[in-house]
């Protein structure tokens, strides 16, 4: 089983920490700042753990904010080179990131220089969100700017700390009721050259169509006329969750009809009945009925079995085809009932159906055990 994410927050990294706060100001109280920062941290998770040392941190630097913030960002290591594989590393400024959340909002040009830093190192995308309840205008105009930035680090921010549903942070309510202001933001970042930027835009447009999906689809309707790969990559991506509750306007946007002309056929399944820890396999046949071809998007949708007996319907892709007219075509695909530490198989009888172009067309049923 994975190490606990939590686990690599560690006194060693709080040492670390405290090592290069007080290389940046010698006057840091280095060994008073561990001793408490690592009191009671193994008993805590892992944001827990950030906010705890963030508030530690606060009693330890000077007083005046704007000096404290030019020792944190004195002391931070080299800008991030990579977009992608950086591992844990970057988690070790989550307490800075935390600090600029809680104690900056009264020093709003030293916070945006901190955060400015720290995005390029990690993110901060979850102390901007406090800036934007506290000081939205100034917020937003700062945003506005740092979407032409030269760090694709602090573009994508622009981006990511904007989104209203961002996983660990709390929800951005003002903007879920009006995502206008973030659909200007994103206005600016559509035609970034970076997937890294790319994808947060998508994930962020992704967001707002739970709240306002017909605003969304207009969006990436307009964005989709004279798109390169770039922007097709932000449409497709950013229309996932309609696609699959069967949006008849997000479907057309990425080129399929919102009603297939097909007939299926049941699926067969292998094992029939599978034991916890291995994985189902299941094949289906799709006809077409339509006197011309069809161009089909394909998912799978599993019921699964919760723990209190009730289920849970979860969506995967399967493939895109075009589908000749009258033609019949075999598909395949594969669930795992593996444990994870964030999904728990249980044993009794799931429900599983086809989705093609979001309609739903029912395959059987399957046990586990």
């Amino acid at each position: 089983m994975a190490e606990p994410l939590k686990n690599a927050f560690n006194p060693e990294l709080v040492r670390g920490i405290g090592r290069e706060l007080r290389g940046a100001w010698p006057a840091f109280p280095e060994r008073k700042f561990v001793a408490e920062a690592t009191s009671g941290l193994e008993a805590l998770e892992l944001t827990p753990r950030a906010w705890h040392v963030a508030d530690v941190l606060q009693a330890h630097l000077p007083k005046d904010f704007g000096r404290a913030a030019q020792v944190v960002v004195a002391s931070l290591g080299p800008v991030l080179d990579d977009t992608e594989g950086n591992g844990m590393t970057p988690f070790r400024y989550l307490p800075h990131v935390f600090w600029v959340a809680r104690y900056g909002l009264g020093h709003f040009e030293a916070a945006m220089t901190a955060q400015h830093a720290l995005t390029q190192r990690f993110t901060a995308e979850f102390s901007i969100r406090a800036y934007l309840e506290a000081h939205p205008e100034l917020t937003l105009d700062r945003l506005q700017r740092w979407a032409s930035d030269p760090s694709v680090h602090v573009r994508r921010l622009v981006s990511e700390g904007t989104r209203p549903l961002l996983p660990w942070a709390a929800r951005l309510q003002a903007f879920r009721k009006d995502p206008g202001p973030v659909l200007e933001l994103l206005e600016l970042l559509k035609d970034d050259p970076e997937r890294y930027v790319q994808r947060s835009v998508a994930n962020n447009l992704n967001d707002i169509s739970r709240d306002h999906p017909d605003r969304v689809v207009e969006l990436c309707r307009r964005w989709k006329k004279g798109a390169g790969p770039g922007r097709s990559y932000i449409v497709g991506h950013a229309l996932r969750t309609l696609v699959k509750r069967g949006h008849s306007g997000a479907l057309s946007v990425i080129g399929f009809a919102d009603q297939a002309k097909v007939r299926v056929d049941a699926a067969r399944f292998s094992p029939k009945v599978v034991p916890i820890g291995e994985t189902l396999r299941f094949n289906f046949d799709v006809h077409s009925t339509s006197q011309k071809p069809q161009s089909l998007l394909v998912d799978f949708r599993v019921h699964f079995v919760k723990a209190k007996g009730q289920t849970s319907p979860k969506v995967f892709k399967l493939q895109a085809l075009e589908l000749p007219a009258r033609a019949s075509a075999t598909l395949q695909g594969r669930i795992s009932f593996r444990v994870h530490t964030t999904r728990q198989p249980y044993p009794g009888q799931h429900q599983l159906e086809a989705l093609i172009n979001g309609q739903p067309y029912p395959l059987g049923q399957f046990r586990v055990k």
